[in-house]
């Protein structure tokens, strides 16, 4: 059985790959990556380090070619939709038996800024390859720099209201998409991964209850809090994104309860008190 995971030097890959060779032997395993220079340290634990660019078609076809079991890992940027349907044409060509997916939590009811994985997922369902989409929800190492900003003294500054979010770790994400790649009987399933749904507020009281001190909660609506990052520095190129993200979770769009994240693990998730504490040493 030959393994193959994509984006394997970013910061979810890095916690798959990691995982899967606890799992599996490293002989068995492959990654696809843009810069092969960047995982020569998995070319060192026997790892099958190809090259493959979302941008180069062709080289996704030869970089899957011999894989049986593709986890294909959401890229960024406005040619997403376009990258993944790229990978998804390219592991029909290859012959590739079974695709695993990372999307988003809610996928199907999705704002215009995360549409795409569902339109993926839709893609994906087309070819009739076994499959399954691992919707994440949000991970809560997205928040670090409004926690290490509190740490300064400076308030959480909050966009999306009251609204809920899932947040877990990215490593309990990570190890919940490597025991799907790896395991039978997850074929032609959707997973909504969640942790606890919080919302911004009583995530900032476990911060509070890390780091000893009052957390500060500023709430803004959506332009007060474009014209917070523009002030900050942001690009302007950026600023329509990120209000555009913060809009679609002020919507509620990652309000979805579940316990599959832990079914999947076959334990608790790691505590956010303790993921946060660990974070905020880094």
């Amino acid at each position: 059985m030959k393994y193959l995971v994509t984006g394997a030097t970013g910061s979810l890959g890095k916690l798959i790959v990691e995982r899967l060779l606890e799992i599996i032997p490293a002989s068995q395993l492959a990654v696809s990556v843009r810069d092969v220079e960047k995982a020569l340290d998995l070319v060192e634990k026997g790892v099958d380090v190809r090259f493959g660019n979302f941008d180069q078609p062709a080289s996704l076809e030869k970089a899957f070619a011999g894989v049986e079991r593709l986890l294909i890992i959401s890229t960024t940027g406005e040619n997403r939709l376009a990258h993944q349907k790229a990978a998804v044409e390219a592991a029909q060509k290859a012959s590739v038996k079974y695709i695993g997916y990372t999307s988003v939590a809610n996928a199907h009811n999705a704002s215009s800024e995360f549409n795409d994985h569902y339109e993926t997922e839709q893609f994906i369902k087309a070819t009739n390859l076994p499959h399954t989409f691992l919707r994440n929800n949000w991970y809560v190492e997205n928040e670090a720099i409004s926690m290490q900003a509190v740490m300064q003294g400076t308030p959480w500054v909050n966009a999306i209201g009251s609204a809920k979010v899932g947040w877990a770790a990215r490593k309990d994400y990570a190890h919940a998409a490597a025991n799907v790649l790896t395991q039978k009987g997850h074929e032609f399933k959707t997973y909504e991964l969640s942790g606890e749904l919080l919302t911004t507020h009583e995530l900032a009281k476990i911060v509070e209850s890390v780091i000893g001190k009052e957390v500060i909660v500023q709430d803004v609506d959506i332009d007060e809090f474009g014209k917070i990052l523009a002030a900050d520095g942001m690009p302007t190129e950026y600023l329509d994104l990120m209000k555009n993200m913060q809009s679609a979770l002020r919507s509620g769009m990652l309000e979805v309860e579940s316990n599959e994240l832990e079914q999947i693990l076959g334990r608790k998730l790691q505590p956010l008190a303790k993921v946060i504490e660990q974070l905020l040493k880094k």
